[in-house]
């Protein structure tokens, strides 16, 4: 539990300054606090390094935050499932999406998971408040790519696929 909570105040700390895109403008460490709650509550995941993972997905992606840091708070097995989660942030989006849907097949147990979340999060984001600049086609483009990567991460976790596919029905 401890892991888990020094994750959590780390992920606050650092995402302290950013909001999520939607219209609701919601702090950002809400989105990583979500992670772990359907990992938990919905995927009846209960490994720490798991969880400690989840709340620190974005923080190489979206703040100062480096490898090395992540390995001397929280260890290198908690460091790898995040690097292998994370997306680099100067690659044109096309290419980003096309190498996450790549790489989740080969991903670990636990980062599929966290990913798993991520995307169930992301789409019950996109469906309570999508980004005012938003249009349709663009949502609806997003859940079609999140829906081809979580094709590449089935057997990680079907509880979890199944609330991807109930979140996946609700597409504009």
């Amino acid at each position: 539990m401890g892991l888990v909570l020094r994750a959590a105040r780390f992920a606050a700390w650092k995402h302290r300054d950013q909001r999520r895109k939607g219209r609701r403008a919601l702090p950002y460490v809400n989105h990583p606090i979500d992670l772990a709650n359907v990992l938990w509550f919905e995927g009846s995941v209960r490994d720490p390094k798991t969880l400690a993972a989840a709340l620190l997905h974005d923080t190489i992606e979206d703040t100062q935050t480096t490898v090395q840091e992540l390995q001397g708070e929280f260890g290198e097995e908690v460091a790898l499932i995040v690097l292998e989660v994370t997306d680099e942030p100067s690659l044109h989006y096309r290419v980003r999406r096309k190498l996450q849907v790549s790489r989740a097949r080969s991903a670990s147990g636990p980062a599929r998971q966290v990913k798993l979340a991520d995307k169930i999060c992301n789409l019950r984001d996109l469906i309570a408040s999508p980004p005012a600049n938003w249009s349709t086609e663009r949502v609806r483009d997003y859940f079609d790519w999140a829906r081809d990567v979580v094709e590449e991460l089935r057997g990680a976790n079907p509880e979890l696929e199944s609330r991807f596919d109930q979140a996946y029905r609700r597409r504009p």
